[in-house]
Formats: C-alpha cells, structure tokens, sequence
C-alpha cells in the first residue's frame, strides 16, 4: 500500500529516500513541519488537507485552555492543517479556544477549519431559522468571517426537508458564511436524495463523516460506503481510535476511569477486542510505529476514507498519530486487521 492506502510509485521513491529497510515501514512523520507537503483533496472541494484531522471535542470539557493550545500548537508544527469541531462540543467551549488560539497564533489563513452544526442546545436541528442562527453563533465564538467545511448534523433531525436546507446553505454561502459542505448522520437514501438536488442546482456534499474505525465498522460498510464510492465522497471517520481504545492504552478494566467513557472502553475488552488489539500490536511491531498510528493507517487504506478525525488529550499524543500518514500498511497487513474484527 502508499503513502494514503494505494500502491503508488511516488509513495515507493519516498519510502526510498528514507532508508526504510521493511517494505511497509514508516514514512517518518516525525520532524516538525515535514507534513506540511502531505495533503491530499477533500473530495472535489478544491481544499487540500492533511490527511488527519485534529479533532476538538475534547477542548473546554477534558482539556483544559493551556493544553487545547499545546495540541494545536503540535499538531500544527508537524505540518497539519485541518481542525474539525462543532457547535455543540462542550456547549460552544470548544469553539470559543479555537478561535483564541487561530488569533493568538494568526494561523487563520493556514487553517482548514471544518465545524458540525446541528447539535447545539440553543439552535438545534437543519431546519433554515435554526441553521443560520447556528452558523452565526459558531462565527461568532470562532471569531471568524467563514467556516471552511460545513458539517450538516441530520442526528437531532433526521427528517429535515433537505431541499430547505440545502437552499438555506446556498444562502449562507453565498453570503460568504460557509464554504464546502459535509453531511454527519445522513442515511444513504438521504445522500442520494443531496445528490439528485444537486443536480438540480443546490450545493452538493463533498464531505461524509461517519463513526468507523476497526471496531465500529457495520454502520459505513454497506450502502453507506457504495453511495460515498459512487457520489466520490470525502469519506472523513469520527471516532478513529474508538474513545481511544484503538490507541492500545487501555487493556485493563480494573484501570479504566469511571463514567461513560470507561464504560465504552471497558465494553471493547471483549474476545473480539483483544483479537484486534493483538494484531494491532503484531503490525506496530512490524513497522516499528505505534498502535495508534497503525489504527489510522488502516483507516487510510480503506475505500473513500480521506482523512479520519481524532480527538486527543496531550500532546505527545499527538506525535503519535501524525506518524499513521505516513505508514504503508500492506495489504496482508490490512486483511490481517480486517480480518481480527470480523
């Protein structure tokens, strides 16, 4: 497999340039701004992304303002440019430190800042008064004039009128407001209806995001992966390490916090877990990279996957997850860790 998932000469004359002696070894992701001539397209935006993208969910609920800014500080100098939040995370806190940290740095131009809406308290669902209200407060708590990629949240309202929607995003685009758009939560039959409007003139998804990593994998491997294949969609996956489970940190219950998050990990530590946790451990092994760089490699080599949104706690975190970019997993090495979650 290359450098994002498919065998490429490019990808092979890379992994020669930097001595790597196994033929799936890392192409090290490990100096600061060596990302930085990684990117690959965001579907047929135009926009061109590093292929992970700094997830914020975290920021103003667990990590706190000083360690927010040190993550995006990291991730930053190891060449990303894609941060993903949304309206809802933290009741808006997580925006709020995003855009102190876009105006304390004056990386605004640099960044692809990607923002789900639909989940806040105060202006919940698609429909079109909720939806401006939405995108204005996010402006507003960003502190910035435009939102590069639009996430539409159908979680809280999965019977929206698309047509209105989509015509009320057409607006706001137009207004300069929002740029490229991206669905959460929509079922395939929805895409397909986005689709048929677009044809029809209205903005067209570019983007998907959908829960999938190792572990979650029903949910997009079916209709929902053949309509993202065949509407060319920029397949972004939430939950890549599974609440950082698929980090191989947590293979204890006795040492697993309480509350929700311990409960999702301690429901992992199952016969089917520990299978994909052992080979995650042989692939890191083999490549001499970490298991969480090994988690997003996979991810990199499915169909359609562009780049998968992780969420993390610390920095040094973040060095390891930047190194799965730059993993060529091959394909025994993929079906082998396909096959532990079967």
């Amino acid at each position: 497999m290359g450098l994002f998932g498919a065998g490429t000469a490019d990808a092979q004359s890379a992994r020669a340039q930097t001595g790597a002696q196994h033929p799936s070894a890392p192409i090290p992701v490990v100096g600061p701004g060596v990302g930085e001539s990684i990117r690959i397209s965001l579907g047929e935006s135009g926009i061109q992304i590093f292929p992970l993208m700094l997830g914020a969910a975290e920021f103003g609920w667990n990590v706190d303002l000083e360690t927010s800014h040190a993550i995006l500080d990291r991730y930053v100098e190891f060449g990303g440019n894609a941060i993903h939040t949304a309206d809802g995370f933290s009741g808006g806190r997580s925006e709020h430190i995003i855009g102190q940290w876009l105006r304390s740095r004056g990386l605004r131009d640099r960044t692809v800042l990607s923002v789900r809406i639909g989940s806040h308290a105060d202006n919940p669902g698609l429909g079109s008064t909720n939806l401006v209200r939405a995108v204005e407060a996010s402006l507003t708590r960003l502190g910035i004039e435009r939102i590069d990629v639009i996430y539409l949240d159908a979680t809280l309202d999965r019977d929206t009128n698309l047509e209105d929607t989509l015509a009320t995003v057409e607006w706001l685009r137009d207004a300069g407001k929002v740029g490229t758009v991206g669905a959460f939560g929509l079922a395939p039959e929805r895409l397909v209806e986005a689709r048929i409007l677009a044809s029809a003139g209205y903005p067209r998804i570019e983007a998907l995001d959908e829960p999938y990593n190792l572990v979650r994998r029903e949910a997009f491997e079916g209709d929902l992966r053949l309509v993202a294949g065949a509407q060319s969609l920029a397949v972004t996956p939430s939950h890549a390490l599974e609440h950082g489970f698929l980090s191989g940190r947590h293979r204890s219950k006795a040492h697993m916090s309480r509350g929700v998050r311990g409960e999702q990990l301690r429901g992992h530590l199952n016969r089917r877990g520990i299978r994909i946790l052992r080979a995650l451990d042989q692939v890191a092994a083999e490549v001499e990279a970490p298991v969480a760089a090994v988690s997003i490699a996979w991810l990199l080599a499915q169909r359609s996957v562009v780049a998968p949104i992780v969420n993390t706690f610390a920095t040094d975190h973040v060095d390891e997850l930047m190194q799965g970019a730059g993993i060529a997993l091959s394909r025994t090495q993929v079906a082998e860790l396909t096959r532990a979650g079967n």
